[in-house]
């Protein structure tokens, strides 16, 4: 099987961000995407973002436009949630997003009245009904196919700082689940999801490919559901680990991380320097730790097996990527990173929200939605309850 790897622009940015639909009275996930983009389809169809639906009628899912910057990409994304507020707002359905909804039941969900859809259901049963997750995908443009193994390789060491940053998915189901990220550890349940394959080229690539089509896992590249995959049609590789960032501003944040650390590999690259990797079960033990323990993990950086809080080796990262970022034009989104580190991650407010009022998930929605419209409220929400 040959996969040609499209051109694209050498560090140029896409954006998708799963949101929820709720209802604003009760916080419980409502059935009404395809209403939704029925309502948009003619409005929105010269824009530069997208607005479609998702496995579950619950969701739909914005898309930027190429962007040169994360911030055009972040502004196009901006665009197409204005334009889907322009429904929601005058109809009852609030907009949220994190890992997973604090209390929502898998078998009060629909299906999406898609082929594709059905195929993944019928074949994946119990654990497909159960993907209640939402997520965000991070496209970041590649100037040479022989480079992308070697950048997603290395950017596998830093699956677990990615989940740490975006956890946001302590609750499952109306459990506290313990978990930072309990949807990290789900949504490798499906076929073809999880850890990339530790693949050294495009060639073995394409023979992955070839040995997954001929025995019927999958049809083609698109249904590979790594972590972080090659997008062979777009030219880009895509990082696909993170839970649903609840804010804007972390997302744009998180977008700048993944943008400079492909560009640091690629410059290594083109200076013909080696790239960190590290052994696949430590990959798969950083993984676990970060979706149990947030940012207060202690991750594997090396293929020595040193050890460093996560935390900390962000900060160090991030000194080492400045210069790179400046220069793409992602400074200021990046200083967001620091923010998480210095402020919390998602599922660390939730869960001050939810002890702050006796465990009520609904105080919780309440605070998602409010994040999500306005920015971090959690000063302001935990005043609210007295705290």
């Amino acid at each position: 099987m040959t996969v040609p790897f499209a051109t694209s622009a050498r560090s140029s940015v896409g954006l998708e961000w799963e949101l929820m639909l709720a209802d604003t009275v009760t916080g419980d996930l409502v059935p009404r995407g395809p209403e939704l983009l029925a309502a948009l389809e003619e409005r929105s169809a010269l824009e530069r973002y997208t607005v479609t639906g998702e496995l579950l009628t619950n969701t739909v899912e914005v898309t930027s436009g190429i962007g040169d910057t994360v911030a055009a990409a972040v502004d196009d994304i901006a665009d197409a949630i204005a334009e889907v507020r322009t429904y929601t707002d005058p109809h009852g359905i609030d907009l949220l997003c994190a890992g997973s909804h604090p209390f929502a039941q898998w078998y009060d969900q629909s299906v999406t009245d898609k082929t594709r859809y059905h195929k993944l259901i019928e074949r994946t049963q119990w654990w497909g009904r159960n993907m209640m997750i939402w997520g965000i995908h991070v496209h970041v443009g590649v100037d040479d196919v022989d480079k992308v193994f070697p950048i997603i390789n290395a950017l596998a060491v830093y699956l677990p700082h990615l989940q740490a940053l975006s956890a946001s998915s302590p609750f499952w189901a109306g459990d506290r689940t313990g978990y930072a990220s309990n949807r990290a550890l789900v949504f490798q349940q499906l076929p073809t999801a999880g850890l990339p394959w530790p693949l050294r080229n495009w060639r073995e690539f394409e023979g992955y490919l070839d040995d997954m089509v001929k025995t019927g896992v999958m049809e083609d590249a698109t249904e590979v559901r790594w972590d972080i995959r090659p997008a062979p049609r777009w030219g880009t590789i895509e990082v696909r680990a993170c839970d649903g960032m609840s804010t804007l501003p972390e997302l744009a944040a998180m977008a700048a991380l993944v943008q400079v650390l492909v560009e640091h590999f690629s410059r290594r690259l083109d200076e013909g320097l080696p790239l960190e990797t590290i052994q696949p079960w430590f990959i798969r033990e950083n993984k676990w730790r970060a979706a149990r323990y947030g940012l207060d993990a202690r991750v594997i950086v090396d293929h020595r097996g040193t050890q460093r809080p996560v935390v900390e080796h962000l900060r160090e990262t991030l000194e080492e990527v400045g210069d790179i970022a400046a220069e793409l034009r992602c400074a200021r989104e990046l200083a967001g990173i620091r923010t998480i580190l210095t402020d919390g991650a998602s599922y660390s407010r939730q869960l001050a929200i939810a002890d702050a009022s006796d465990g009520d998930l609904r105080e919780v929605v309440r605070h998602l939605v409010g994040e999500f419209r306005s920015g971090p409220t959690l000063r302001e929400h935990l005043a609210s309850l007295g705290h």
